[in-house]
């Protein structure tokens, strides 16, 4: 779902803008995500760990793409199921937070580790009604969110990339490197073998 800033035909000097309480996204929108929040909350956030194929089908119910393989935990926040997509053995863990206003793909086998935040939206700062603007984010292959890490909007982690734990990425991050630290610097190579095992 896009915001009303994405339409070109949205004139944002006829109505309150976010900045001052006006709504980012349609009303048709708010309530599909209200009755997410709702589904999500009630059916699924209480479930223990094993449940995972039951809250991948609530998740794919509100148009996430997953493999059968995805894992994510009951205490994940996503913003909205159909910008997200799953690869196989794929997860999120405890306590992630998947704010993806734009696409959010993790590639088979990426992980993001416990509380560790996707953000795929900002704001405009140079315009008067401080509008929304989002990117999104791609985990490649193998790749390794460390605990509490944020990944910001238009990011890219390379094939086997790992930030390390609160490590901040605002920018690509190459494959096979290793990333730490605010803003992340890349520190060591990551070596890596071929299969999945």
């Amino acid at each position: 779902m896009k915001s009303r800033y994405d339409d070109r035909r949205f004139d944002d000097r006829a109505r309150a803008s976010p900045l001052l309480g006006g709504p980012t996204f349609a009303l048709r929108f708010r309530l599909m995500r209200l009755a997410w929040l709702i589904a999500w909350r009630c059916l699924a956030a209480w479930t223990p760990s094993p449940f995972h194929p039951w809250r991948n089908l609530l998740l794919r119910l509100f148009g996430a793409k997953l493999d059968p393989t995805a894992v994510v935990h009951g205490t994940t926040t996503i913003w909205w199921p159909g910008n997200l997509t799953m690869g196989a053995n794929a997860s999120m863990g405890p306590g992630v937070i998947c704010y993806n206003v734009a696409p959010v793909t993790l590639e088979a086998l990426a992980i993001v580790s416990q509380r560790a935040h996707l953000c795929t939206g900002t704001h405009d700062i140079h315009r008067a009604a401080f509008p929304l603007v989002s990117r999104p984010i791609v985990l490649k292959r193998r790749s390794w969110i460390a605990a509490e890490a944020f990944v910001g909007p238009g990011t890219v982690v390379g094939e086997g990339a790992v930030l390390g734990a609160r490590g901040v990425a605002a920018k690509p991050l190459a494959p096979w490197t290793v990333y730490v630290g605010n803003p992340a610097r890349a520190v060591a190579g990551r070596r890596h073998e071929d299969g999945d095992a």
